[in-house]
């Protein structure tokens, strides 16, 4: 008799993950929620200073300051803000067209990125980079000698992507059976 080895098929693999999420218990459940429910938070928290200073909804940027009036997203506080060892580097890029460009891109990408639950792995790597540069911004930190909300947000893009936070109130389950996720992990 010869055994044939049953490989696993997607729909297999698929059912199997379906049956795993209805046998949960309920400690595992409350952690998929909380770690989906500051997926969001964090998603919205981008999306909205792209927002802001896209449109200049007067939260942190006045009106006339909007990206779309002709304003600079990065001038203000890189030429203003900006303090400690990196303050040069931060003066000389304040304002420039393409780290206006860059920047806008990283905040609504991240952000949108965050909300659906889809491709968090880039997106925490991305969004932490960009996090760490803004901790790096305004050296040492006010309230802290260290430890800021940059660095605390960057551990939770972190853990965001560890566990899969954009399969809970996501698309994230979605979009890791597209083939080109399949095939590429760190798409996911």
């Amino acid at each position: 008799m010869t055994a044939f080895a049953e490989r696993p098929t997607a729909a297999r693999v698929d059912r199997a993950v379906d049956e795993q999420w209805r046998t949960e218990a309920a400690p595992h459940r409350a952690v998929r929620y909380v770690w989906a429910g500051l997926r969001i938070a964090l998603g919205w928290t981008f999306l909205w200073a792209f927002l802001d200073k896209l449109f200049g909804l007067g939260h942190e940027t006045e009106a006339k300051a909007a990206w779309i009036n002709g304003g600079s997203p990065t001038e203000g506080f890189l030429k203003f803000g900006a303090a400690g060892p990196f303050k040069g580097f931060y003066n000389g890029i304040a304002g420039a067209a393409w780290a206006d460009w860059l920047f806008m891109a990283a905040l609504v990408a991240i952000g949108v990125a965050l909300l659906l639950g889809i491709g968090l792995r880039v997106t925490a790597v991305a969004g932490g980079l960009l996090l760490l540069m803004m901790w790096t911004a305004v050296l040492p930190p006010e309230n802290n000698p260290f430890l800021d909300d940059h660095l605390i947000d960057a551990a939770v893009l972190a853990g965001i992507a560890l566990t899969a936070a954009g399969d809970t109130l996501g698309l994230g389950r979605g979009w890791a059976r597209l083939p080109i996720v399949r095939r590429n992990p760190w798409l996911r």
